[in-house]
């Protein structure tokens, strides 16, 4: 598995956590402590989302508010992986 792959398989791990404790605390909004660990779930996303796209560019077109960033280089076969 390469380096782009885990971190994938990472954030997407960390935001389906997040979406799960989302609709846990729609039916249990008292729950403090997962109040708590969804605010860590959604900032481990936003930093490996972070991380991601200094590596490997945008996630999704648009993103960083230039929707042509995509195109630019370098694409995603572009970049050596060690």
């Amino acid at each position: 598995m390469t380096e782009r792959e885990r971190m994938l398989k990472k954030l997407s791990a960390v935001d389906f956590s997040a979406h799960e404790l989302h609709m846990y605390l729609d039916t249990h909004p008292d729950d403090t402590s997962a109040g708590d660990a969804l605010n860590e779930y959604e900032r481990q996303s936003q930093a490996l989302r972070e991380e991601y796209e200094k590596k490997f560019g945008p996630l999704t077109a648009g993103e960083d508010g230039n929707r042509w960033a995509w195109i630019a280089d370098p694409w995603p076969w572009d970049n050596k992986e060690g």
